[in-house]
């Protein structure tokens, strides 16, 4: 029988006599099998970034929901029992991620891992995916908004887009794209409920995609990228799991951004090149090199 302990667990790795972790994210998502998306997206292009990866899976799918006949196995019930192991070994997180939460009682858990895993230094990224184009899925009855209101005061980092932003601080969508001094009023509402920094993600204006940088105690910054084709599933997943390998590693957030937003953006020319099917996500292997 192995004997796991707290020594054996860490997996360290021996740097001029002194022993040395490697950084290590936790994932908090759906493991879809395919379509590049969530964990499958996630954990690769974290990788590539010599992270260690360890997922907690919210939901198992066999392909992403757009496709009729998926497979769908809601994992509630077995989350706390997954999470047990990790807290018995006293496993160590630098990052937490978060992404699609299906349940009230899901995000219930996710406080708790937070508040269970989260030390002095570690951040968490929580991409709020409840919707998108003015329009939130159709999971998210008004507990499911309020419980993920309740997720704020625990975010380093927030990865909204503009529908979600609005449903985050309850707020009308808008009949047109808020100017930029609105936004940062929107984001200065919402680091005063937590997060310091926050990304705005994917506001199209004409034939660009903006996404809108909020720091608290600075000014706003914008990256912009080119449009290209239609939307894609994944996106999101990608554009975060950039973000919060970047930042590990010490990149400045406007940095860590900026690099997410051009990966992407070189994703999705390569996938529109090639023909992939939007609702494949973001043919990002042939990238991973350059991360």
């Amino acid at each position: 029988m192995i004997n796991f302990n707290k020594n054996m667990i860490k997996l360290k790795t021996m740097k001029r006599g002194v022993f040395m972790r490697q950084k290590r994210i936790a994932l908090i998502n759906d493991v879809t099998g395919y379509s590049r998306c969530s964990i499958a997206a996630q954990l690769p292009i974290i990788s590539a970034m010599a992270i260690e990866c360890v997922f907690v899976p919210t939901a198992i799918l066999s392909i992403n929901t757009y496709h009729p006949g998926y497979f769908f196995d809601d994992y509630t019930d077995r989350m706390n029992d997954y999470i047990a192991t990790y807290k018995n070994i006293n496993l160590e997180f630098d990052g937490i991620v978060t992404g699609f939460l299906g349940s009230a009682k899901q995000i219930d858990i996710v406080i708790d891992f937070i508040k269970n895993f989260k030390l002095k230094n570690t951040f968490v990224l929580i991409d709020p995916v409840m919707g998108d184009h003015g329009k939130l899925y159709p999971t998210y009855t008004l507990e499911m908004q309020e419980k993920m209101r309740e997720l704020i005061p625990y975010a380093s980092i927030m990865t909204p887009n503009l529908t979600e932003l609005c449903a985050l601080l309850n707020l009308d969508y808008p009949h047109e794209i808020p100017s930029f001094e609105e936004l940062f009023k929107m984001c200065e509402l919402l680091a005063k409920k937590g997060p310091e920094k926050i990304v705005v993600t994917g506001i199209c204006i004409n034939e660009e995609i903006i996404n809108f940088l909020y720091e608290k105690g600075k000014d706003y910054r914008i990256i912009k990228v080119k449009k290209i084709g239609e939307d894609r599933s994944g996106t999101g997943d990608v554009i975060s799991g950039v973000i919060a390998g970047k930042y590990l590693l010490n990149h400045d957030f406007y940095q860590s951004v900026k690099d997410a937003a051009d990966f992407a953006s070189k994703c999705i020319s390569y996938s529109q090149k090639i023909g992939a099917h939007n609702h494949l996500g973001l043919c990002f292997e042939p990238f991973l090199k350059e991360l």
